[in-house]
């Protein structure tokens, strides 16, 4: 004769948690994946903020690019193929406090 031992009957309540836990668990990072990304610090809601630092960004960029092709010039300018002689006598002035010849000093 064979035994069997009979497992007390599990309750509805348990059973059905058991089937529902892995599609809750899945709900539940759905909602805390969709709140990050909406709320993040990259999120949707900080986008303007974003946009607004990047168009800040390429206006200093734009302004520094500016000053280098000026600088450029200049260096350009100060080369010994290419020396002016106006940039070097201001750089004189500037630098050294040279004054030429025919120059008035005011103090």
């Amino acid at each position: 004769m064979v035994t069997q031992t009979l497992d007390p009957p599990e309750s509805p309540v348990l059973f059905r948690l058991k089937t529902w836990s892995f599609t809750i668990v899945l709900a539940l990072l759905a909602v805390f994946f969709g709140y990050r990304d909406l709320t993040g610090p990259h999120g949707l809601l900080h986008a303007r903020q974003r946009r607004e630092a990047l168009a800040a960004r390429r206006a200093d960029l734009a302004a520094l690019h500016a000053r280098r092709m000026a600088l450029e010039v200049r260096a350009r300018l100060l080369r010994d193929d290419g020396l002016s002689k106006d940039l070097l006598e201001e750089r004189a002035h500037q630098v050294l406090g040279f004054v030429g010849p025919g120059d008035y000093v005011i103090r």
